[in-house]
């Protein structure tokens, strides 16, 4: 199937072609054409008005944490998580045709890039210069045409901007991935029963022992929650919300249960997705079950 410009088959992402979110759209929708946007609201605003199906939004990185304002931006957006990615970050020195390795002086990318591949600069002795994005750096290299300058970029942006690789998988973790979650106008619940991710947030009542009453059902009727994180609302030090993720589908009593004494306790309960668990989450969820002491048969 061939990409068209038509928005039903068209994905949003921030930042420039060639960027980390573009690399991930093209592998979960080969078929779509990628959008790039200036910044995460672009990208929300692509789908809202209709000039896109869906986003893909990068929430958190193995290496460098949760990706900054996402978690606020996110409820607000008017769109619904609908699934989740985890894309391996592979890093490459990207450089013009005819440089050497032994000649670059200059490093540029994106601060969290140059930081996940601070072994490589050092030995290297390269100096790094932080740009707004990977992509972006790509292209500045391109304009530059100097052989003594280089980015830190995806395969795919040196293949877009007609960079060499000279040097691949130049991060200092192995493990380096970002996870991404996949966004639209409209809520795509999959039926329950298989692992199943559901994403919401919540503001607690300001009482004593608020948040600990809050999450206690999650942990008496069994729900897995993966992520729990807190972030300012409205600039004030009193007002915060929580974004939280569970293993487990709302429609299941579990789950169900949890949530009823989680709005007892809370003064707004939103549900942002409800979506099929990636793989690399079930495979790994796996082998730490597999790693644990409860896991070992005799």
């Amino acid at each position: 199937m061939s990409k068209t410009s038509d928005p039903a088959q068209t994905i949003a992402f921030q930042g420039a072609s060639g960027a980390y979110s573009d690399l991930a759209c093209r592998r979960v929708f080969p078929a779509m054409k990628t959008l790039p946007c200036a910044a995460f609201e672009d990208a929300f605003a692509a789908v809202r008005e209709g000039r896109a199906a869906l986003a893909m939004i990068p929430i958190e990185n193995s290496v460098a944490g949760r990706v900054a304002d996402i978690h606020h931006l996110m409820p607000d957006s008017g769109l619904h998580i609908i699934g989740e990615h985890f894309e391996r970050v592979s890093h490459h020195l990207l450089a013009v045709p005819g440089a050497r390795l032994d000649c670059v002086r200059i490093v540029r990318s994106h601060v969290h890039a140059l930081s996940q591949c601070r072994n490589f600069i050092r030995a290297h002795g390269l100096q790094p210069v932080v740009r707004a994005d990977t992509a972006g750096s790509a292209v500045e290299v391109k304009e530059l045409g100097d052989p003594a300058v280089a980015a830190i970029a995806s395969e795919l942006a040196g293949e877009i901007y007609g960079l060499v690789s000279l040097a691949r998988n130049i991060e200092d973790a192995a493990h380096n991935t970002t996870r991404f979650l996949i966004m639209a106008k409209a809520p795509q619940w999959p039926a329950s029963g298989g692992p199943t991710v559901t994403t919401f947030v919540f503001s607690v009542r300001n009482v004593p022992a608020a948040l600990y009453k809050a999450l206690g059902g999650f942990a008496t009727n069994g729900v897995n929650m993966t992520k729990l994180e807190s972030y300012m609302v409205g600039g004030q030090f009193t007002a915060t919300q929580f974004y939280a993720d569970v293993e487990a589908h709302p429609d299941d009593r579990p789950l169900k249960l949890a949530l009823e004494e989680l709005e007892f306790f809370s003064t707004e309960v939103r549900i942002l997705g409800v979506y099929p668990a990636h793989p690399s989450r079930i495979a790994a969820r796996a082998e730490t079950r597999d790693a644990s002491p409860a896991g070992h048969r005799s």
